[in-house]
């Protein structure tokens, strides 16, 4: 059930809220309060704020994101856009808390007068604790590596943007559908801007990004790697795939490099019982690498090419055998 602002009102509280912010002393009452008046307070601007962020922020927002059912009421909002409009709410709440110094006798309208101000600083302070760049923009560095390119640079800065806010693309790292309308209405090539394409412009962005270790750890893998996951229900029985921080290819790579280290040690093993170097090492060869790697299991068949389909033909032909011998033999003696 979508949790949403309660409509009935303490008037009570909300009075109070009232009279503190008429008399000027609504800042300082919030910041000397305990934790129990702290929490009535900030319940009572609660009450007063959520219905004019949802009026003059929410409701604008989700109309421009194409999102008409979210434009009805606070009930509607979807959970990524609920979790915005909290956000938004939670913002202005602490912005009146905080600022309220001066006799406020129009509360909805100072409220409403500082919106824009509240919620901006309110996201970028997420952004911050997230480790993103609070004022995302795009350094010389990154545009001169992309050739100053108009898609690949908007492209960055949507990378800088999106890896600082909470939502997430579903099972997906990066939003590629969206990204494949905006590449679309930027290069005019509407038939050729698929997610695929996006997919290959993403990885050429992250490799720039990517010259400077220290910079892309700090502002787009650690904040990207802060985002939540959205959790779905699992039938019986079933499991879902995690969300992968990495291309499907790197981890094929990193098992197969863990199996090539595996292989070695066996033949090691073997060697050091005098059995022959020729003999055992098609053997353990075909053993190690003879069954599936784990990591190509989670994606749909003929969406990659099996790193392993050729071991049996391979060991096959003696050549190919002999240089393999010679490779474990200079890996092993180089660890003696």
């Amino acid at each position: 059930m979508v949790p949403v602002p309660r409509l009935r009102r303490r008037p009570d509280r909300v009075q109070r809220l009232r009279e503190l912010a008429g008399a000027g002393t609504l800042a300082g009452a919030a910041a000397a309060a305990t934790p129990v008046q702290r929490a009535e307070l900030t319940g009572a601007a609660y009450e007063v704020v959520w219905p004019i962020v949802y009026a003059r922020i929410t409701r604008r927002m989700e109309h421009l994101r194409g999102h008409p059912a979210c434009a009805v009421s606070v009930a509607q909002l979807a959970d990524e856009c609920l979790d915005r409009f909290h956000d938004d709410v939670e913002a202005v709440v602490e912005d009146l808390l905080a600022h309220a110094r001066q006799p406020v006798l129009q509360l909805e309208a100072w409220i409403t007068r500082r919106l824009v101000a509240a919620t901006v600083d309110g996201h970028r302070r997420r952004r911050g604790a997230r480790g993103a760049l609070q004022r995302p923009r795009l350094p010389g560095w990154v545009a001169d590596g992309l050739g100053h390119d108009r898609w690949l640079t908007t492209l960055a800065l949507e990378i800088l943007t999106w890896v600082g806010v909470s939502v997430t693309a579903g099972t997906e790292v990066w939003p590629l559908e969206a990204w494949a309308g905006h590449r679309a209405s930027i290069t005019r090539d509407w038939a050729g801007s698929t997610p695929f394409v996006v997919t290959r412009d993403v990885d050429t962005v992250l490799a720039v990004m990517r010259r400077r270790p220290d910079w892309y750890q700090s502002y787009v893998e650690r904040p990207l790697g802060a985002k939540q996951p959205p959790v779905a229900a699992v039938p019986p029985g079933e499991t879902v795939t995690p969300l992968a921080l990495v291309h499907p290819d790197d981890r094929v790579e990193t098992e197969l490099e863990q199996l090539a280290a595996d292989a070695v040690e066996a033949i090691g093993v073997r060697l050091a019982r005098g059995e022959r170097a020729d003999e055992i090492v098609a053997e353990v060869i075909h053993t190690v690498f003879g069954g599936a790697v784990g990591g190509t299991l989670d994606r749909a068949p003929h969406t990659a090419a099996d790193p392993l389909a050729d071991v049996s033909g391979a060991l096959a032909d003696m050549a190919t055998v002999n240089r393999i011998v010679s490779t474990a033999l200079s890996i092993l003696s180089g660890r003696g």
